[in-house]
């Protein structure tokens, strides 16, 4: 007598979500290949094809249920090579069942069903500012099958990939999508996720909170967002405009604020942030600042015995990785505002209680007692679930993370073995994702300078920290303006003239080479002034020459920068006229002397004379 198998279970969640198999093991076979097929708009067919194979001849299912959590399904749909398969769709709060049922028994060990559910789900896919992102289930229970795949496919118009985890077992092309192919093995550890696009926009809102406690006047540098490899900024607004706008050896930019004795000032900074990626052109850091990048501090202990012992097998970034993503816990409890710091040797000491502060001095003491240059980034990064992506720098809920630097690249690489630990093992390391924004780099000093949202006063304070999704801004050209400012003119001396170079555009100028001329001079001198961020300006000096009858004097000096010319006139006159004044005089002296010489002139008669117009 044959057995009836009434029901057949899969459930399905959204993101780190999974498909198990339940209630029919040992008695079925099971092969499925599942295909999420992205449309232009983000909504995605999902096409489920699944084999059940008979195991025992006294087997056979009638009845098939797939469940999906947090998906919102419709146009759902089971067929099979002879058309529709009767089925019915419960719907809950956050689930869909749906039930296919078998017509007809398959008896026989051995004996294959082949059908598929379909169905459109809106959730999967979304387009988070400028980056379409996509999340598929990941396979809970792989020796439920005996075979599993999973296709994605892709709209050619997404643009370039960004990130993808796990690697794909093969990519292709076809009829205008980009398809990617992930093996059972490879689906059974973590969800697939995505991002599409060239890069990420953000735009933010940052206030700082100034206060001199001094009787005198002084100078308060504050960090604003950087340029980095992976992140281009774009100033719209520093209110009150900053004295200057300095970058300091690892990268941070410094903004100077001059403050009047007891004064208190409030700094809006406004702008966008484009987040690449994969790192672009930029200049390299100086040999002594990587050297520093290797030194010990109170939290990165790189001389300690555990982690030197640690460091002697762990001599790769990766190895650092997968060592600090899987031994240490996050622990939620420590999220709150002033939560102390443990350090890199603490961390190794009380693994389950690590933040996401552990997580990146840990990894950079190994890095570093391994001669792997390595610093920390504070910032900002986005997520939508802070249980699955934590944050855990309270000062308006900012992250952190390391980055090591790649020899062979020669970049920084960014990596959060936080996020890589907290959602199961999402590869953080091959690609970051475009949600990580830097406001400071900690390299050679593990603390300073301080990070946007961290210049409060008062015991109440707001917050001081906005970044949303936003778009490029139309605005976004960097421009070099010149300016200068001569020294008083003084006779037979050389003349100085100060140059002031000025960046009034949004964002920052690289390589900025001046070139000097005198006059038609072809051989002009150059000077590269490096890079001028956005608000900041830079000072040198021209020395323009004094010389007899201005053989060597220039009528004008030119200042150039691409477009811009500044004109700088010379006292070149001035000198000329002073070169005759002095001839006249001496042809004067020589004259007097040479006639009194002739006795044409009594020099007792010249002081008489004098003496009477006395």
């Amino acid at each position: 007598m044959f057995k009836k198998f009434f029901a057949f279970f899969i459930s399905s969640v959204l993101l780190f979500f999974s498909f198990s198999a339940a209630g029919a093991e040992g008695e079925f076979l099971i092969d499925s290949t599942v295909e999420y097929k992205v449309s232009e708009t983000g909504i995605t067919r999902v096409i489920h094809a699944i084999t059940l194979e008979n195991v025992f001849s006294n087997f056979y299912a009638t009845t098939y249920k797939l469940r999906l959590e947090n998906i919102k399904a419709d146009n759902i749909r089971a067929y099979d090579d002879k058309g529709e398969l009767d089925s019915q769709t419960e719907v809950g709060n956050e689930t869909v069942i749906i039930n296919v049922n078998f017509p007809d028994p398959l008896v026989g060990k051995g004996n294959r069903r082949d059908f598929n559910i379909a169905y459109n789900a809106s959730g999967l896919a979304q387009k988070t500012g400028e980056v379409w992102e996509i999340s598929a289930p990941k396979l809970s229970d792989k020796s439920s099958y005996r075979f599993y795949q999973v296709s994605l496919l892709v709209p050619d118009g997404f643009k370039s990939e960004a990130y993808m985890s796990p690697q794909p077992v093969n990519r292709g092309y076809l009829d205008g999508y980009k398809t990617f192919v992930f093996s059972k093995e490879t689906v059974s550890k973590t969800g697939i996720t995505a991002g599409f696009g060239d890069f990420q926009v953000f735009s933010f809102n940052l206030a700082y909170h100034l206060e001199n406690p001094l009787s005198g006047n002084a100078a308060v540098d504050v960090a604003i967002p950087p340029d980095t490899s992976l992140q281009k900024v774009y100033y719209e607004v520093i209110n009150p405009k900053p004295q200057n706008v300095n970058i300091d050896a690892d990268g941070n930019w410094l903004a100077t604020f001059m403050l009047k004795p007891r004064e208190r000032i409030d700094v809006t900074v406004k702008g966008s942030v484009q987040i690449f990626s994969g790192p672009r052109q930029f200049p390299k850091p100086a040999d002594e600042t990587l050297a520093k990048n290797l030194l010990p501090s109170d939290y990165w202990q790189t001389e300690d015995p555990d982690i030197l012992k640690l460091a002697s097998t762990l001599n790769t970034p990766k190895k650092i990785y997968d060592f600090v993503s899987t031994k240490l816990k996050y622990d939620y409890d420590r999220v709150k505002p002033n939560a102390v710091r443990l350090g890199a040797k603490k961390a190794l000491e009380s693994p389950n209680n690590a933040i996401c502060m552990e997580f990146t001095d840990l990894f950079i003491a190994i890095a570093r007692a391994a001669g792997i240059p390595a610093r920390e980034i504070n910032g900002y990064a986005y997520t939508e679930n802070k249980v699955i992506q934590p944050l855990s720098l309270v000062a308006d809920v900012l992250h952190a993370w390391p980055e090591y630097w790649d020899k062979a690249k020669q970049t920084w690489i960014p990596i959060d073995p936080t996020w890589a630990s907290t959602t199961g093992g999402v590869d953080y390391f091959n690609k970051l994702d475009l949600r990580h924004f830097t406001f400071v780099i900690h390299g050679i000093d593990a603390l300073k300078p301080y990070p946007p949202g961290s210049y409060k006063l008062g015991t109440n304070p707001q917050k001081d920290v906005f970044v949303n999704f936003g778009s490029l801004p139309e605005n976004r050209n960097p421009k070099i303006t010149l300016s200068y400012k001569k020294d008083k003119y003084k006779p037979f001396a050389d003349q100085k003239v100060t140059v002031n170079v000025e960046n009034a555009g949004a964002q920052s100028e690289y390589n900025v080479i001046i070139k000097t001329i005198f006059d038609n001079d072809e051989k002009a001198e150059d000077l590269n002034m490096g890079t001028i961020p956005p608000f900041a300006q830079r000072e040198f000096s021209v020395t323009i020459p004094f010389s007899f009858f201005a053989a060597k004097t220039p009528g004008n000096v030119y200042v150039l920068y691409k477009d811009e010319k500044l004109i700088i006139p010379t006292a070149k006159r001035e000198v000329i006229i002073l070169n005759l004044i002095i001839i006249l005089l001496i042809f004067a002296v020589i004259t007097f002397l040479l006639l009194v010489k002739l006795g044409k002139i009594k020099p007792e008669r010249v002081l008489y004379l004098i003496h009477i117009k006395k």
